[in-house]
């Protein structure tokens, strides 16, 4: 069974609990999702260790009940945006 949105959404919230997390479903599918996820806690890290926190954060589901996430990672802090990348 594929995973839900609000199943994704939460357990990224659980592990990083500062989080702003939108996520889309991109096929209608349950199995494709793009997620951003914006956090002060990524502030200084890199784009790889940002997704590797956020990845960690799905408790192994990645390849499994969860095919595919397109990720976008950023801080707070843009004027008029969501994010500023870091990395």
């Amino acid at each position: 069974m594929p995973m839900d949105a609000h199943d994704i959404e939460s357990m990224i919230k659980a592990a990083i609990p500062d989080a702003e997390v939108t996520i889309r479903d991109l096929a209608g599918d349950g199995d494709h999702y793009a997620a951003t996820v914006i956090s002060e806690s990524f502030r200084g890290k890199s784009r790889v260790q940002q997704h590797q926190i956020v990845y960690q954060s799905l408790n192994g589901q990645m390849g499994g009940l969860l095919h595919a996430l397109a990720l976008q990672t950023g801080v707070p802090g843009v004027p008029g945006g969501p994010g500023v990348p870091e990395g």
